[in-house]
């Protein structure tokens, strides 16, 4: 069975071209965490602790009621294409940019950080944007 992986190596995601908010914000919880919630609360309490598959897995399965560390559904998870944290509503409305180390860990960096305007400068880094929340 093939796996798909939503893993960036190296890569900064830059927030939405349309984000409508010009400095970080968490997420609020409210009583049922939102995708946007548990993707704060992943990447924040393990900072390059966690790779985008290991966030959006557990993402998954915590909204579903299913053991994050259950391999087998993990692995049926993946089995099709999910979406990668470009989709996360961390860069396209909290103003979060999502970088990728070498191993393909993440970690948060607030846009209005100095370390927001090195890593979006930086060459050694891929480069791409959340998605957009509208059309052009």
């Amino acid at each position: 069975m093939a796996s798909h992986t939503t893993d960036y190596r190296s890569t900064f995601i830059e927030v939405a071209e349309d984000c409508p908010t010009d400095h970080a914000q968490e997420p609020p919880e409210g009583d049922t965490p939102t995708i946007a919630a548990l993707h704060y609360r992943l990447i924040t309490e393990k900072p390059y602790g966690r790779t985008s598959d290991d966030v959006i897995f557990a993402t998954h399965a915590l909204r579903q009621g299913i053991d994050p560390d259950d391999e087998a559904a993990r692995e049926a998870f993946f089995a099709k294409g999910q979406p990668c944290l470009r989709s996360s509503p961390l860069g396209k409305r909290y103003g979060w940019g999502i970088d990728h180390d070498a191993e393909g860990r993440v970690a948060l960096v607030a846009r209005e950080s100095e370390e927001y305007a090195l890593r979006a400068a930086d060459p050694a880094l891929a480069h791409t944007r959340a998605m957009r929340s509208r059309r052009a």
